[in-house]
């Protein structure tokens, strides 16, 4: 079963969503904000892509963190901690897919990915 990982008013959310729907590919929607970080996937996530592609540097709530809790965030165990505290952080969507896992949302992949 595919999961997809983030907040339902996410435009990025919305898309991917909208996506998989419309494609009718079974899913299941973890709501960061509802359901809370998975933070026992977290692990899997970072050893898989690492911290980094993890880390939402561009969105709102890394851009109102103070300079000193942004340059905290320097390795994986820091940014684990900075993502179970403030789940919208997380780069979105999170997808966990049968054999592979990805962050952001980009048609062709996924298509790719669907299609296995």
């Amino acid at each position: 079963m595919i999961v997809l990982y983030g907040i339902p008013n996410c435009d990025t959310v919305k898309k991917a969503r909208a996506w998989l729907d419309g494609g009718g590919v079974a899913y299941r929607f973890h709501d960061f904000k509802k359901d809370g970080f998975p933070a026992q996937r977290a692990d899997a996530w970072i050893t898989q892509l690492g911290w980094e592609p993890l880390l939402n540097r561009k969105g709102t709530t890394w851009r109102k963190l103070d300079a000193s809790a942004q340059q905290r965030v320097t390795d994986a165990a820091a940014a684990k901690a900075l993502m179970q505290a403030q789940p919208t952080v997380v780069k979105r969507p999170v997808v966990e897919w049968p054999d592979t896992l990805t962050v952001g949302f980009d048609r062709a992949v996924w298509a790719l990915l669907a299609s296995r």
